[in-house]
């Protein structure tokens, strides 16, 4: 019997000043807001998962960190320290995209199985072999990552997902959403009622959506109240970005709160959030009766 889960929100660096054109798509010369860089943190029915794994800040990790400004970066140990686990606790890790902010960690975590969509894994190789004139898609991604994404499956610690799986732990779903942000991206579904469809469920939607306003745009200037607005960053299109968009709000009933952005500042005053001793945000999606919570 499914107990549900408690989900935690964990930034891990930010970007103080971002460009607004990045989260919000047509958002041009409309300043800066802070990117939070963060992933999730999921404990229940007796597994420790994640919902991707951060950067590494070495190497050319660290060279990409420098380059989009982030300050502030924490190693895993430390982060999830706050919520009382460390890496070698985590089973299962699902990887949403391969940009490095992602997937770069994942050396952090020997006792974890990843789970990453195929076509991700395999147009990041085919974008490698491209000559440096197409190299703007490659601008977020470390191709270091790939080759260790690719040693996982040596190791035999990586699942290579074709589309959507049901219950890849009790209750927790993946659903792709092929050609949107990057090629393979995909969101988890958390139901933790057990239920399909579920009235009591979470959606970690990775870099599909940025902000609440990819959600819940004010469309008032065109005579509606809101619209889905999407992200800046397409290596697919935004038409997939809206697509997969729907299929989220759906599978929450249309209650956009239990959509996840995990790029977003403002959880901290949606959730019961608290601020570390480095500076960075702890925010408690939902909490298990089983738990304790880790933001009082």
């Amino acid at each position: 019997m499914n107990a549900g889960y408690s989900v935690w929100v964990l930034e891990y660096s930010y970007v103080t000043n971002y460009h607004k054109s990045g989260v919000i798509y047509g958002a041009h010369n409309e300043g800066f807001v802070k990117l939070p860089y963060c992933y999730v943190l999921i404990k229940g029915n007796g597994h420790v998962a994640m919902v991707d794994v951060g950067y590494n800040n070495k190497d050319y990790g660290g060279t990409l960190g420098n380059r989009f400004g982030v300050e502030n970066w924490h190693s895993p140990k430390d982060v999830l320290a706050e919520c009382g686990v460390k890496p070698e606790d985590v089973d299962t890790v699902f990887i949403t995209h391969a940009h490095f902010d992602h997937l770069g960690n994942t050396d952090d975590f020997p006792n974890a199985t990843f789970y990453i969509q195929e076509r991700e894994l395999t147009k990041w190789i085919w974008s490698m072999s491209l000559p440096d004139r197409m190299r703007w898609m490659m601008g977020a991604v470390d191709p270091s990552d790939i080759l260790r994404a690719v040693d996982l499956a040596k190791q035999g610690r990586l699942v290579v997902v074709d589309g959507d799986r049901e219950n890849v732990l009790p209750g927790i779903d993946i659903h792709a959403a092929f050609d949107s942000h990057t090629f393979g991206s995909q969101w988890i579904h958390v139901r933790n009622d057990n239920q399909q469809p579920s009235k009591d469920s979470w959606v970690l939607a990775g870099d599909l959506v940025y902000v609440f306003e990819n959600l819940e745009f004010d469309a008032s200037a065109i005579g509606i109240d809101k619209m889905y607005n999407p992200v800046g960053l397409a290596v697919g299109s935004q038409l997939n970005l809206l697509l997969a968009t729907e299929e989220m709000m759906k599978s929450v009933q249309y209650e956009a709160r239990r959509v996840i952005p995990i790029h977003e500042e403002r959880l901290r005053d949606t959730f019961p959030s608290r601020i570390t001793k480095n500076n960075l945000r702890v925010s408690e999606i939902c909490l298990s009766a089983d738990h304790e919570s880790m933001v009082k």
